[in-house]
């Protein structure tokens, strides 16, 4: 999900439905993030799946410190076959549901396979809390390292105590636990036999324009004119807020919630990002599936956002672009857009587990802060929007947590040395990607060896093979969930 839409809820502390993101996303930063209604029985779905606990070591890698805290996780015996595999789903930056219990292509997968199936919510989200609140002191146990460690020890113990040792362990993930899926199979590849990385960015970055060069390309593979007529509009928007005398209009336009101030450059580069990420967001989950999960389908695609770009009834381009965000904030209705930086800040800031903080938004900027960057910056001529280069966000790690520039790059460089960035050696693993996605940009879309494949999906979008199917899917998405089911066969019986 994207930042401007999270961050006004947030700003008016409002819990709302919203998506990667998975999470998620999925939100691109902020990005990546899938922020899904709980329910804890799922009894809306046909089925219980109660809450169960398992306890973790705090600190996996530290073996005088002894504490320890529980980890949510869900498990659906429904379709289990003495001797058949056990698919573990991942958690991701957002609260575990246990709708993906009942559906998605990994449960299609599992009633054909015998499979038992397990989820492990990832810890410092959802109702994983492993310290007492989220101060930075409490957040250095947030790592993707950390995670694999909780998914190694859960799939060791849950093991031995089901019986499982001799089975074969499938990993899966969409988005950012798409990465720990395939790290997953590469650090522990005695305790996972296969994994379906989708969509996973596997290869970290501080700087990631190429997210919406993506974004670009993708409206334009709708219309040409698309990504053409969004800089016009994006350029008159920048042209406009030199002039504080244009504020009260700007602020009728975009259904502000005050009256638009800018006093710094941050506040100018947040306001934009937000408008900017209404194009965004629909970009990244473009015609995805997600209802199953109670997620609002509010019918906004890249379509109809081309489609009013288009419309000279609307006015001009930069009327079009103020349309489009009026739009959004009715199709989820939101009454105004709250861009005031100021309340970012201190939601932000709240390391309470009761805070705004409890939907994610501090935890995931801490662990891009500290091991991954993917900021989606406009330095990058190939693209449409303007005003939130990378500096913007650098002065956020550094206020929310102290973290520089240059301690960035390093750990970020560490990430990379850690997992092998694109040059992975492993082998069973399976890498999905749609080419509307713009974080295929950070994944591996061609086959690094036959049993290292890539699945690149045109025109689709954010892991939009983990969804159910319907009968509106492409045949290309179609055709490659079958070549996915066709891998774990082979795998499985190796």
């Amino acid at each position: 999900m994207h930042a401007g839409i999270l961050k006004s809820l947030l700003a008016k502390q409002t819990i709302f439905l919203l998506l990667w993101l998975f999470a998620a996303g999925e939100k691109r930063l902020k990005g990546f993030q899938r922020f899904e209604e709980e329910d804890n029985s799922a009894r809306h779905l046909g089925g219980v799946f109660e809450d169960q606990w398992f306890i973790q070591k705090l600190d996996h890698f530290n073996g005088a410190d002894d504490r320890e805290w529980k980890q949510r996780y869900f498990v659906n015996e429904d379709f289990y076959r003495p001797g058949g595999p056990v698919f573990l789903m991942i958690g991701g930056e957002g609260t575990a549901n246990p709708a993906w219990m009942r559906y998605g292509t990994w449960i299609t997968y599992a009633e054909k396979l015998g499979a038992l199936c397990f989820m492990l919510e990832h810890r410092f989200y959802g109702k994983s809390h492993p310290t007492p609140d989220l101060s930075k002191e409490s957040l250095q146990f947030l790592s993707s390292r950390q995670a694999l460690a909780d998914l190694a020890h859960f799939r060791t113990a849950m093991a031995e105590a089901r019986g499982l040792t001799s089975s074969k362990w499938v990993a899966f993930g969409g988005s950012y636990p798409g990465a720990l899926a395939a790290w997953f199979r590469l650090k522990y590849p005695h305790l996972v036999h296969a994994s379906v990385a989708s969509s996973a960015p596997v290869f970290a970055t501080v700087d990631f324009p190429e997210y919406l060069e993506v974004v670009r390309s993708s409206l334009a593979s709708e219309d040409p004119q698309c990504p053409l007529l969004v800089k016009q509009a994006s350029d008159a928007l920048v042209e406009l807020l030199k002039n504080p005398k244009t504020y009260d209009n700007i602020t009728q336009d975009f259904r502000l919630c005050s009256k638009l101030q800018i006093q710094t450059d941050v506040d100018l580069s947040y306001f934009l990002e937000m408008l900017a990420g209404n194009f965004m967001d629909v970009v990244q989950y473009n015609e995805d599936n997600r209802e199953f999960e109670g997620v609002k389908d509010t019918g906004i695609t890249i379509q109809v956002l081309c489609g009013m770009m288009a419309d000279p009834s609307l006015g001009d381009p930069y009327a079009r672009y103020a349309a489009v965000a009026r739009l959004m904030l009715e199709a989820f209705s939101i009454e105004c857009l709250n861009v005031n930086f100021s309340s970012f800040q201190r939601d932000t800031a709240n390391t309470s587990w009761e805070g705004p903080s409890s939907m994610g938004e501090r935890q995931w900027l801490y662990q891009t802060c500290s091991e991954f960057g993917f900021y989606q910056t406009t330095d990058s001529p190939n693209q449409p929007f303007s005003g939130f280069p990378l500096q913007y966000f650098l002065t956020q790690c550094a206020e929310f947590f102290n973290i520089s520039a240059e301690l960035l790059d390093e750990t970020v460089e560490e990430t990379n040395e850690y997992y092998s960035g694109y040059d992975i050696h492993s082998t069973r693993i399976v890498f999905p990607n749609g080419s509307i996605d713009p974080w295929h940009a950070l994944g591996i879309t061609m086959d690094i060896t036959p049993n290292l494949p890539a699945v690149f999906i045109k025109g689709t979008a954010h892991c939009a093979d983990m969804y159910p199917a319907r009968s509106q899917d492409l045949p290309q998405l179609t055709l490659a969930r079958e070549r996915i089911f066709t891998l774990l066969q082979q795998w499985l019986k190796q």
